[in-house]
C-alpha cells in the first residue's frame, strides 16, 4: 500500500506540464502601472491556497497530511507587463497559466483544534520560488449534524527573483461539512500584497495591495492513509489546485 501511495504522489508531480523558459526580469521600459499589475498577479499566484477543510487534523493524537500539489493560475499574458517580460532576451512567451508544483505539509496538534502548515514551490524553467506558512484554528470542530468553521492566518514570501521582493499576508474564514468520503468546503480570504522593486534597470515605488479571494473545494478520502483535495480560488486572477496526500 505504501508503494502505491508513493507512486501516485510521483504521478501527480510528473503530470504537471513544464512552463516555457520564463525568468522574471524587469526591463528598462517597465512603468509603475506595469509593476503594480505584475505585483498583483504574482502576489495572488503565490498567496496561500488552503487545500484543506475547516475540520482540525488532530484529535487525541497529532495527525499529518503530507502531499504534493499543483496550482494553475490564469493570467492575462497579453498585458503590457507580461509582454515586456516575454521580450527579455532568453525568455520564451509567457503562457496564459502559471503552473506551480508544490510540497505541502500540515500538522494537526493533539487536543487543541489548531493546525500548522508549510508549503514550498519551485517552478521549473523559471526563477519563481516561494515558501508559505499557515496557522488554522477550528473554532467549531463540526459533528455528524453540524459543519466545521475555521479561521486561518497565512504568510508567503517569494524568492529566486532578484528584481522583486514580494510577500503576502492573508486571513480567511472557511466552513466545511463531511458526507461519507466527501468533505466540501468554502471560504473567503483577504490578501495583503507587499511588493518592492530591486532592479538596476528601473526605479519604481513600492506597492501595497489589498485583494479579495473566494474559494471552494472538496476533500475526498479514498483510504485511511490517503486523500485528495481539489480547490478553485476566485480573485482578479483565478487559480485551480489539486493535491494528493498521505495521511497519518
Amino acid at each position: 500500500m505504501r508503494r502505491i501511495i508513493i507512486a501516485l504522489l510521483l504521478v501527480l508531480v510528473t503530470a504537471v506540464p513544464a512552463m516555457a523558459k520564463t525568468d522574471i526580469t524587469l526591463p528598462p521600459s517597465f512603468t509603475q502601472d506595469d509593476f503594480k499589475g505584475l505585483s498583483r498577479d504574482l502576489g495572488l499566484a503565490i498567496s496561500y491556497v488552503p487545500l484543506a477543510t475547516a475540520e482540525p487534523l488532530g484529535g487525541v493524537l497529532p495527525h499529518i497530511d503530507l502531499g504534493v500539489e499543483a496550482t494553475s493560475t490564469s493570467i492575462d499574458n497579453n498585458a503590457s507587463y507580461w509582454k515586456q517580460i516575454s521580450n527579455v532576451p532568453g525568455n520564451d512567451s509567457v503562457p496564459s497559466s502559471l503552473v506551480m508544483p508544490k510540497i505541502h505539509l500540515q500538522v494537526g496538534l493533539p487536543i487543541i483544534p489548531i493546525d500548522l502548515g508549510i508549503v514550498y514551490a519551485n517552478v521549473p524553467n523559471t526563477n519563481i520560488k516561494y515558501t508559505g506558512y499557515e496557522v488554522k484554528w477550528s473554532i467549531l470542530q463540526g459533528s455528524v449534524a453540524t459543519p466545521a468553521v475555521a479561521l486561518r492566518g497565512a504568510y508567503t514570501v517569494l524568492s529566486g527573483i532578484s528584481d522583486i521582493d514580494i510577500s503576502t499576508r492573508s486571513a480567511d474564514l472557511s466552513i466545511s461539512k463531511g458526507f461519507a468520503m466527501f468533505t466540501p468546503y468554502a471560504g473567503y480570504a483577504m490578501v495583503w500584497i507587499d511588493s518592492k522593486e530591486k532592479s538596476t534597470a528601473v526605479t519604481l515605488q513600492d506597492e501595497s495591495l489589498t485583494e479579495n479571494k473566494w474559494f471552494v473545494g472538496c476533500k475526498i478520502t479514498f483510504f485511511p492513509l490517503m486523500n485528495m483535495v481539489a480547490e478553485a480560488d476566485f480573485a482578479k486572477v483565478n487559480s485551480y489546485s489539486l493535491r494528493l496526500n498521505i495521511h497519518f
